[in-house]
């Protein structure tokens, strides 16, 4: 899971849960008699070390000098460390003029077997989900969703070390990225943050397993994002994302609550247009930041009918492409936006929105009459 720019904290306390579960042993989630990697997979995770990058050994020493940390520690982690071309690969944006297709999106994770797995973690998990719900105010759906989408409820938690792939890319993210100065930066911060978390716990930053881009647990969350937002919500007194359901729920309930999640508030409503008056250029221009009051928003000529007439707040027009055929359009609240906060794509945030519905309705449907 990719991060934006992250804007609150919680106390330093936290930090302090994270030994255990930030140290993921390589075997977490598989059956002990698990095969040998197949000669394609270790491949993929070959790599060159950065012993001999002087750029990132001095990035070592100045990190350390910044977090009173071991410089000898430090930089003995990033001699480590591993450039891994297939992260790089990874991360290269689409071909310029790639279409955009909702359906086929939606298709890779609204599926029998997300649907199914769901289904059963919130049966084994139901009076976790309704308590962070009570004290989170997020739906149970919104976060099974998440964790659905993101891991299939921990069956897909990622095998790369993490540290090799956020020092890939921090120090070699593909410059063709329209972004890529940026993004080097923010994946240098996350770095640190794992770096400085290993070290203060003395855990081997070698063992934690997670993404390609470095997220980690059943919920995906990156370095920063585990220190702000993840909680302990099992009461044992550590966090851990990977094998604990109560602390991931808890963890993501927190991280929806703290960006703005408003109890009560729907995600999205349905949206049809006024083909006289639509000004769709106006509606899309702030992208999926709600922006616009319901009076305004009709006033462009988008169309809203029943709750929808009294909503309050701000909405934005979400477009959601469909490759050759037209486009499906919804009007986005704040707490669509709050999804995307997660990842930063309206295709994503459906997709969380969707499945969370599906696994809600089977859970229902299969309840004892």
């Amino acid at each position: 899971m990719l991060k934006p720019t992250l804007i609150r904290h919680v106390c330093l306390a936290t930090c302090m849960l994270l030994a255990c579960s930030l140290a993921l042993p390589a075997s977490h989630g598989k059956s002990k008699n698990k095969k040998k990697p197949r000669t394609a997979e270790r491949a993929a995770h070959q790599g060159v070390p950065y012993a001999g990058n002087q750029e990132v050994m001095r990035w070592a020493d100045d990190m350390a000098a910044r977090r009173d940390l071991d410089p000898a520690w430090v930089r003995k982690a990033m001699a480590r460390a591993k450039l891994l071309p297939v992260v790089v690969k990874l991360m290269q944006p689409a071909p310029a003029g790639t279409p955009k297709n909702w359906g086929v999106y939606r298709s890779r994770f609204i599926d029998p077997v997300r649907i199914d797995a769901g289904m059963r973690f919130w049966q084994l998990n139901q009076a976790t989900l309704e308590r962070a719900e009570k004290e989170y105010g997020v739906p149970a759906e919104m976060i099974v969703g998440i964790i659905g989408v993101e891991t299939i409820y921990g069956q897909q938690m990622g095998n790369f070390r993490v540290i090799d792939a956020l020092a890939t890319l921090a120090f070699d993210f593909p410059p063709t990225h329209p972004r890529a100065a940026e993004r080097s930066a923010y994946f240098r911060g996350e770095l640190e943050q794992f770096l400085s978390l290993q070290s203060r716990m003395g855990v081997d930053p070698m063992a934690p397993l997670g993404s390609y881009a470095g997220a980690m647990g059943m919920p995906q969350f990156m370095p920063s994002s585990w220190v702000k937002w993840a909680v302990d919500f099992d009461g044992d007194g550590r966090i851990d994302l990977a094998r604990s359901p109560a602390d991931v729920i808890g963890s993501i309930a927190n991280y929806f609550k703290s960006y703005g999640w408003q109890t009560g508030m729907p995600t999205h409503y349905p949206v049809s247009f006024d083909m006289q008056r639509l000004d769709k250029e106006a509606l899309l221009a702030p992208d999926i930041l709600p922006t616009f009051s319901v009076e305004s928003f009709m006033a462009k000529g988008a169309m809203l009918e029943g709750e929808a007439l009294t909503h309050k707040g701000p909405l934005a027009l979400v477009e959601l492409q469909n490759g050759d055929v037209s486009p499906q359009y919804v009007a986005g609240t704040e707490n669509f936006y709050v999804i995307t906060r997660y990842n930063w794509s309206s295709y994503y945030a459906m997709a969380v929105i969707e499945l969370g519905r599906e696994v809600k309705q089977a859970v229902a449907a299969n309840r004892p009459s």
